[in-house]
């Protein structure tokens, strides 16, 4: 379909799915670009700015699928639950989007079925195909932070974010800070109260192993840094053995 809103990549290797729900910054036409210029569309309001280069290059590091969306995140949010109130922001980081201000609940259910539902469907059912077979997977989701938000600096280069249990990813944490990176540990955000949506529903009520790297965006300027960035955290991932 012409507006599918993922990308499925695929891989031989059954143990480990990417994911990044917040890869592209596609508005289709109807849209109108939701009354943004061009200039907003590419700030980290739209999208996670060069997280899909990680994700892509962390995939292919690891031989692994990735499920990607493509759609810009002030269509819907991927990574919020259908009936969350920030799922349509009609402002972020102080910029109003225009496109969002007047939303009926018609045009709300209308991009949740068309944005939202097929992205977590393409999910659900990559992970029910390997559950048939007693295939448990690692969830390793990828996002980017902005330097700066609100006026407050944001120092941390990498994010390691955790909901449940920090024992899980500690090793990780103590990986990148010895490789001289500034890790944030449940930060920029913290993963007990803002882990959002995709990792909650597919690896939290699942049981399946998980993390979430928050990477801030002026580490991936260009497809270099993304790709140096995707096979660092492969490494990362291996090495401390959180996945085989």
């Amino acid at each position: 379909m012409a507006d599918e809103p993922f990308r499925f990549l695929p891989g031989v290797r059954r143990d480990v799915l990417v994911l990044c729900d917040h890869a592209g910054n596609r508005v289709p036409a109807a849209y109108g670009d939701l009354g943004l210029p061009p200039a907003d569309l590419a700030r980290h309001i739209a999208w996670d700015p060069g997280a899909c280069g990680v994700a892509e290059a962390l995939a292919h590091e690891l031989g692994c699928p990735a499920v990607l969306g493509v759609y810009s995140r002030l269509l819907v949010d991927l990574n919020r639950a259908h009936d969350d109130a920030s799922l349509l922001l009609a402002e972020s980081d102080d910029t109003f989007v225009p496109g969002n201000l007047r939303v009926s609940d018609a045009e709300r259910a209308e991009r949740v079925a068309r944005f939202h539902a097929p992205y977590h469907a393409r999910i659900d059912a990559h992970l029910d195909g390997l559950a048939a077979h007693g295939v448990r997977p690692t969830l390793v989701s990828v996002h980017s932070f902005t330097p700066v938000l609100a006026g407050v600096e944001r120092p941390w280069q990498v994010g390691v974010l955790w909901k449940l249990d920090r024992v899980a990813v500690a090793a990780l944490i103590d990986h990148l800070g010895a490789a001289g990176w500034q890790v944030g540990d449940n930060r920029p955000y913290d993963g007990r109260s803002a882990m959002g949506y995709t990792l909650a529903r597919h690896a939290i009520e699942r049981a399946l192993p998980h993390v979430m790297f928050e990477l801030r965006n002026d580490e991936l300027g260009t497809p270099g840094l993304q790709q140096a960035w995707g096979v660092r955290l492969a490494n990362a991932l291996r090495e401390t053995r959180f996945i085989a």
